[in-house]
């Protein structure tokens, strides 16, 4: 049971880290509004490292099943979404994560377990 805790929650700080050092190297603000190439580099980015947080998390946890990768990605949507609510400006950052990132991140668990199994 502990090592599915801590699995899930480096896989989530693998998302916030990464999402943090992205808006922190590019100067652009999460609610302000984007270029469309921004927006599309993101999802690309936060796609790869939602991916990988997915990988790690099923890494860490030494489990077959994807309730794991289920649980991540509903706190990555779950947060998305109470900021989604909660705060002002555009919210594309939170859309992506939850149409894009929280799925890969159960993509990343699925892949895994397919190449070890």
């Amino acid at each position: 049971m502990g090592r599915k805790i801590v699995s899930v929650i480096a896989g989530y700080i693998i998302f916030v880290i990464t999402a943090l050092a992205l808006f922190k190297f590019s100067g652009q603000k999460p609610h302000a509004d984007p270029t469309t190439t921004f927006v599309i580099l993101t999802a690309i980015y936060g796609a790869v490292t939602s991916f990988i947080a997915g990988l790690v998390t099923q890494m860490i946890s030494r489990t077959k099943s994807l309730i794991i990768n289920y649980i991540l990605a509903f706190i990555i949507a779950g947060f998305a979404t109470f900021s989604l609510v909660k705060s002002a400006g555009n919210h594309w950052t939170q859309l992506l994560a939850i149409i894009i990132f929280a799925p890969a991140s159960i993509v990343g668990g699925l892949i895994y377990n397919k190449k070890n199994t």
